[in-house]
């Protein structure tokens, strides 16, 4: 290689490249460069894991508190349909009862 080779912009970016990769100093920045690089990865991976799982939580919580809350509320209005039911059920009986006594007073004015 002649000297006026190292003035083409493709051969001297490669000599500039080489030379700085054999540096000792270059290659310690790089080496700490890339540690310190996958470190913040995996420092970015445990967080963005622990906030999908918060988050997991957090809507599985507010499921089973929906889920009570909707099974408390069908217990309430069963005991109050079960209510009704006795309810109107006792005052048929009274109604019948009535009438079953007013029948029997009927009867016995007409005898």
């Amino acid at each position: 290689m002649e000297p006026e080779d190292f003035l083409e912009p493709e051969i001297a970016v490669t000599a500039g490249v080489v030379a700085a990769i054999c540096s000792p100093r270059v290659r310690q920045f790089l080496r700490k460069g890339l540690v310190y690089g996958t470190a913040g990865v995996l420092i970015a991976g445990d967080a963005i894991t622990s906030f999908a799982k918060n988050v997991g939580e957090g809507a599985r919580q507010a499921g089973t508190s929906m889920m009570q809350s909707t099974q408390g509320g069908m217990d309430e209005a069963r005991t109050k349909a079960a209510n009704a039911e006795a309810s109107t059920d006792t005052e048929m009986q009274e109604g019948a009862q009535e009438k079953e006594h007013v029948g029997a007073q009927g009867e016995g004015a007409t005898q």
